[in-house]
């Protein structure tokens, strides 16, 4: 008897071993997918804080809060049990999947530098919230219709990052990421929308030190929130072409990447920097192939869009009339309608 529960006992702790070691391997899994995917999250960062743009002060958080259960559903109710399927059935399909969001990345990235450098400010461009629920509910779903588009992006790159792991912890391991990026996305985009409010109110304070921090809080927040979107840009660059150059190297066209690792080799060698240069080198070769490759599909996609029914045309406009309701103008070609 007591054999027996010596050996019960020693089954438990072996359990308990494999369990810790489990949980240490779930742990470094999504620290390393997390990091990989850090690009894509920081365009996230940056993308959402327009949706809430124009809305009512008190709106922001609700708006906000309802963006992120959105999103989080995505990940895990749909997203994360389609990429296990296809990690489980049919997981050659990934690498594929993964350039597809790669190429989106570049595209997306391309566009901004392409309307940058033709002078269109992404103010004009920006969802604006019509006054009233029902349009605010319209924009609060394009908001995570977008974040669908990235979180899908997010959690294929981390299906990547951990493909060799068992099914169960390459689960725990996406369940540890959706959760962690999207509480980090929103908890960040929550601060940055209410940032002016919180230097508002310290501008009421009898201290001058907090009326000059809430001053230039109030005065910095667009700079951080054009630093915001820059630095998303070039993330966008950065991680679509190294996905892309990747890719490229994994499915027999080795020239970029070896030209890539050329270029940055003499570098590696430097004392105490070498590894960061050798980096740099790296993600500036990757952002740039990313422009490149962005700018190649909006040559191809562009005109495409112009003939296609499901193209930006409609999209387009639904934007500049909730432009034009919260300036308080009519949309033109708009019957006019009066206010009530």
């Amino acid at each position: 008897m007591s054999g027996g529960l010596v050996a019960l006992l020693d089954d438990v702790a072996a359990l308990a071993r494999i369990a810790a070691a489990s949980l240490d391997d779930v742990a470094a899994g999504a620290a390393t997918a997390g990091t990989k995917a850090a690009g894509v999250v920081i365009d996230d960062a940056a993308v959402t804080p327009q949706y809430v743009s124009g809305a009512d002060p008190s709106r922001e958080l609700p708006m906000i809060k309802r963006i992120f259960w959105g999103s989080l559903r995505n990940k895990l109710l749909i997203i994360l049990p389609a990429l296990l399927l296809i990690s489980a059935f049919i997981p050659a399909v990934i690498p594929f999947i993964l350039m597809l969001g790669g190429t989106y990345l570049c595209y997306e990235g391309a566009e901004k530098v392409w309307h940058k450098v033709r002078g269109h400010h992404d103010a004009e461009k920006a969802p604006a919230v019509e006054r009233g629920p029902a349009a605010e509910a319209k924009v609060t779903k394009g908001a995570i219709t977008t974040d669908f588009i990235l979180s899908c992006e997010i959690m294929v790159i981390a299906m990547n990052e951990v493909a060799d792991q068992s099914l169960w912890v390459r689960a725990l391991i996406l369940v540890v990421v959706a959760i962690a990026i999207t509480v980090l996305v929103y908890g960040a985009v929550a601060l940055i929308v209410k940032m002016d409010d919180i230097g508002l109110h310290l501008t009421t304070k009898d201290s001058a030190g907090s009326k000059r921090f809430g001053e230039l809080l109030v005065k910095g927040m667009p700079a951080v929130l054009a630093a915001i979107t820059f630095v998303g840009t070039i993330a966008m660059l950065w991680v679509g072409g190294h996905i892309m150059l990747q890719g490229a190297h994994d499915l027999g066209w080795h020239a970029p990447y070896d030209v890539v690792h050329l270029l940055e080799s003499p570098f590696s060698g430097i004392a105490v920097v070498g590894g960061f240069l050798a980096w740099l080198v790296n993600t500036l070769c990757s952002a740039v192939l990313g422009l490149v490759w962005g700018l190649v599909v909006m040559a191809v996609l562009h005109p495409l869009l112009k003939v296609l029914p499901f193209g930006k045309k409609k999209g387009e406009h639904e934007e500049g009339d909730a432009r034009a309701a919260v300036a308080g103008h009519q949309p033109p070609g708009g019957d006019s309608e009066p206010k009530s």
